[in-house]
């Protein structure tokens, strides 16, 4: 009985947080590392995605975004992953554009959060807690649904 009241009680204070535990699908490490491994900010019809139109700039936001990878892959990795953790790592991640922001048109701010989507969905992850929104519009809208993206 101790060990039902014990989880309950971890449960409850993940709740009281805010926080859901998200189990890292058994697939995840492969998942990332393909994701790593594919050429990025290439032109992909199924985005309507042109491409970057500076090619010098690719392997720079190649960069960044193979470190979102990683981030997300070090909280895949620890035990009982949050949902907030990872939506930490998407702010991360996020602010590692900042000195590049200015330089990418809307194609590209839409590449990037679609790339975070995909990260999200490797590990289920259902929100970015509202930094998509925020990286591509300036703004984020206060969750009501739980999922705004």
């Amino acid at each position: 009985m101790n060990k039902y009241l014990l989880i309950l009680l971890i449960s409850l204070s993940f709740s009281a947080c805010g926080q859901t535990v998200i189990k890292t699908p058994e697939n995840a490490m492969s998942k990332f590392e393909e994701f790593k491994n594919k050429e990025k900010f290439v032109e992909e019809n199924s985005f309507f995605y042109p491409g970057i139109a500076d090619p010098k700039m690719r392997p720079v936001l190649t960069e960044k975004i193979n470190k979102a990878a990683d981030d997300f892959k070090a909280v895949a990795e620890s035990q009982n992953p949050t949902d907030k953790e990872y939506q930490d790592k998407i702010e991360l991640g996020l602010s590692r554009f900042s000195d590049v922001y200015m330089d990418l048109d809307t194609e590209d701010r839409e590449r990037v959060c679609t790339y975070f989507e995909e990260l999200m969905d490797i590990v289920g992850l259902e929100s970015s807690g509202g930094h998509l929104m925020k990286f591509m519009y300036g703004f984020s809208l206060p969750e009501s649904s739980g999922t705004e993206e």
